[in-house]
């Protein structure tokens, strides 16, 4: 019964990491479309560059963690060790983010972090599906 409880739960990290993950790269898609407007209006070029020196490594990173993101939740709801593992250490970054990132950071290590989540992960390690008993 615990470990159905638990597949809930997975299910819903994965999920809310997914929508996040999706969030994140239309931040970072956004992003780009708002300077690359942006910058037809300005005319002094150390604006730009200073300007450009903040947005690309912003836009770089908003979408380079929205694609590990949704690459964990992808492996998680597989039940691979590496989607777990990613997933941690994805919600652990995202904890920055305060107030939502934090509680949903709390969330996502709290749940992947219980034994009979380890029990689920480790289950698939050995050739059992994770809906088997």
């Amino acid at each position: 019964m615990e470990t159905n409880r638990m597949k809930s739960h997975i299910t819903a990290v994965g999920v809310i990491q997914i929508a996040f993950g999706i969030l994140n790269i239309l931040s970072g898609l956004f992003l780009i479309l708002a300077f690359s407007f942006i910058e037809s209006f300005i005319p002094d070029p150390e604006v730009l560059k200073i300007l450009s020196f903040i947005t690309i490594p912003l836009e770089i990173l908003l979408c380079f963690f929205g694609v590990l993101m949704v690459t964990g939740a992808f492996g998680l709801l597989a039940y691979k060790k590496w989607g777990r593992i990613l997933t941690l250490i994805m919600g652990a970054l995202g904890m920055l983010n305060i107030p939502i990132g934090t509680l949903k950071g709390v969330y996502i290590i709290w749940t992947l972090v219980q034994q009979e989540t380890l029990e689920l992960f480790e289950k698939d390690t050995r050739g059992y599906s994770p809906g088997e008993n």
